[in-house]
């Protein structure tokens, strides 16, 4: 059962939300829905799931709709129509007292900006809200500390926010936002007031958190290459309307419509696609059965001058070139062992490509492929480039 359920969410600023819900029922435009009442549609029937442990990324331009959204989950702002369940349980109509509890055991917010405060310590600040529900002094210190253990902080404890760099301070906001072990973790635009390197070093580390972490991540910015970098799944908002969702590989390569395909159209497509969508099927003989003839002959019939070599369970064992099975075959060798090459470099299948290109540059033999310690494919110099500059070999057409 998924952990975020969202069916129909609608959110109308202004006096006349009837007339404009109805216009909205009627399939009028965000710019109609005004002329004629006034009233701005924010969001506009939004209807997704979240997985449990998924990082969702919500993304879209300035007045896309993605902060209301956000706002409208956890009920910050309050929904004009629709349906929000957290773990099943409708929270739409909940009244102050269960949402604040909803708020404190299922889900926290981290936002832009860090909101901390600057005569407390760095310690004081992420005890905060264990603070107001009154937990235990020590407790909430220990429960504290352990949250800025996981995000590197440790030793600022006792430190003043405006000791700290920016990047320093949003992981405090982060911090923060983990002491009550939430279920869920909401965060808008939670980078985007850093610079440049330091917001790649916060994305390298929610990388590393969230595979640490596990969490159900709700992540709004307006950053595609931070989508993509970041998401399991990218849902992609225009006027307050979700235009497409899907994971980054399919938002890349099959855009729901023009505006899905003007806006990635810029992308380096090399921090995107991994080694899964260019690798080739792989020739093998397999170490057990095979000798230096059968690696000769099906190196002379797929046109290759090296073959990889699997055990009975494909996994890789190294490679064996034509002219040492040549010789062999000469020397009447017949143990593969005796002329198997192991020099080999293995890639994961998610390698991204942007992080293959050095590897594969130099090396007179393909790379091998791995996924759960078997060998998968291979990757070739010329497959590597070709994939990249033709949409059709991404799409697996060729």
């Amino acid at each position: 059962m998924p952990v975020i359920e969202v069916e129909g969410l609608t959110k109308v600023f202004g006096k006349n939300t009837k007339e404009a819900l109805k216009l909205v029922d009627e399939g009028a435009s965000k710019e109609e829905v005004l002329n004629k009442t006034g009233c701005t549609v924010a969001v506009n029937n939004a209807t997704f799931s979240v997985e449990q442990g998924e990082f969702f990324v919500i993304m879209g331009l300035s007045g896309s709709g993605k902060s209301t959204l956000i706002r409208l989950i956890n009920r910050l702002i309050e929904p004009t129509k629709g349906i929000i369940k957290v773990d099943g349980k409708d929270i739409s109509n909940l009244d102050k007292k269960s949402l604040r509890e909803v708020r404190r055991k299922k889900m926290s917010m981290v936002f832009q900006r860090f909101a901390l405060f600057p005569h407390r310590t760095v310690l004081e600040n992420v005890e905060f809200g264990l603070e107001i529900q009154k937990m235990d002094k020590a407790k909430r210190k220990e429960i504290a500390l352990k949250s800025l253990e996981l995000v590197g902080l440790e030793d600022y404890a006792n430190q003043y926010p405006g000791q700290l760099s920016g990047g320093m301070q949003q992981r405090v906001g982060l911090a923060r936002g983990l002491t009550n072990d939430p279920e869920v973790l909401l965060m808008d635009e939670a980078f985007s007031a850093l610079d440049p390197l330091i917001r790649k070093d916060m994305q390298d580390e929610m990388v590393d958190l969230q595979a640490k972490m596990q969490k159900t991540i709700l992540f709004i910015t307006h950053d595609l290459d931070e989508a993509l970098r970041l998401g399991d799944r990218i849902a992609l908002m225009r006027d307050g309307e979700i235009v497409q969702i899907g994971t980054p590989e399919e938002i890349l390569t099959n855009p729901a419509n023009d505006y899905v395909e003007k806006f990635v159209e810029d992308v380096d497509r090399s921090k995107v696609l991994t080694a899964g969508h260019i690798m080739k099927r792989p020739e093998t003989v397999n170490i057990d059965r095979h000798g230096p003839r059968v690696a000769l002959e099906r190196m002379r019939a797929e046109g290759i001058s090296s073959i990889l070599v699997v055990d009975k369970d494909r996994r890789l064992q190294g490679y064996v070139t034509a002219d040492d099975a040549l010789k062999a075959r000469k020397e009447e060798i017949t143990d593969l062992n005796e002329i198997l090459r192991t020099d080999i470099t293995e890639v994961d299948i998610e390698t991204p490509m942007n992080e293959i290109f050095n590897m594969i540059y130099d090396t007179p033999i393909p790379l091998a492929v791995i996924k759960d310690g078997k060998l998968a494919g291979v990757l070739v110099r010329g497959a590597v480039i070709a994939g990249l500059a033709n949409e059709g070999s991404v799409n697996g057409n060729e």
